[in-house]
């Protein structure tokens, strides 16, 4: 089975990582545009070879783990040089501009829109795990879309890296990951941003920060790179978000300024829900 994944960093290098113990056929091919990160993961050994698109008609399965501004560039051209057989799918956090991009391709039926709930803060080929998305949700968009054989291709392979599907249409996937995914990292840059602009000493930070400000801010530690493009491509839901929460956090303010501490107490125990929402994830 020749693998192809082109961006061998953390969603990529991890996504290889686990399909090589799966299939023990597998051959992953490199594709990346940092010679040195193509490098670090053939030293460590979830890349067995280095390519170019112009070996992409070899591929049965072509794994796109790039920022998704980029993705939309470089799917039709992978849609352009694989063979009919082949399977291809992205795991980009924004959906509905990719699947435009490529809906009228006469190779649209190879193209599987995925999205694995999973990653870290860290990124590069060095921060690939083993057994990143095992238990994790994946979300899969537009699958009436695909091919039939696609579809089944990629579902064993989900399966067997343990990951669990959820069916969604692309607008749909959206909004929701702007509340839940997208809001997330803003606020924990802007906390991050908050913090630096008013300690000015790096030192006091770093001592009188607790464990809770390092898990809330841990997402700040995240690639601008990658979360740019996402923030511009789902630009409206994002800002539909934060203009929530931003209503929230006035809100919260107001009843600090009056002094109503019982409205305060209900408004986090009311939000402790979130407990129960999120059991059994960590």
């Amino acid at each position: 089975m020749k693998v192809f994944v082109i961006g061998v960093g953390l969603i990529g290098g991890s996504l290889v990582t686990d399909i090589k113990v799966a299939y023990k056929d597998a051959i992953v091919y490199g594709i990346d545009a940092n010679e040195s990160n193509l490098a670090t993961a053939i030293s460590l050994g979830f890349v067995d070879k280095s390519a170019t698109f112009a070996n992409l008609y070899e591929a049965d399965v072509v794994i796109l783990a790039i920022p998704v501004d980029i993705a939309q560039i470089v799917l039709p051209q992978v849609l352009d040089k694989i063979e009919d057989h082949c399977l291809v799918f992205d795991v980009g956090s924004t959906k509905e501009k990719l699947c435009n991009q490529v809906s009228k391709h006469s190779k649209r039926a190879c193209y599987l829109a995925a999205h694995p709930i999973a990653g870290t803060e860290f990124s590069g080929p060095k921060a690939a795990l083993a057994n990143l998305f095992r238990g994790k949700a994946n979300i899969i968009c537009e699958v009436e879309k695909t091919g039939q054989k696609q579809v089944e291709f990629a579902l064993d392979i989900f399966d067997r890296l343990g990951m669990r599907i959820r069916y969604m249409d692309a607008a749909s996937h959206d909004k929701h990951i702007a509340y839940v995914s997208h809001l997330s990292h803003v606020s924990s840059f802007m906390l991050g941003k908050t913090v630096i602009e008013k300690e000015k000493n790096e030192r006091d930070i770093f001592d009188m920060a607790g464990s809770g400000f390092a898990s809330t801010v841990r997402l700040a530690k995240s690639s601008p790179a990658m979360w740019t493009p996402i923030f511009k491509q789902n630009k409206e839901n994002v800002i539909g978000a934060l203009q929530e929460y931003i209503d929230n956090l006035t809100a919260f303010k107001a009843l600090m300024e009056a002094g109503n501490d019982e409205d305060i107490f209900n408004e986090m125990k009311d939000t402790n829900r979130i407990k129960t929402i999120l059991q059994g994830i960590e």
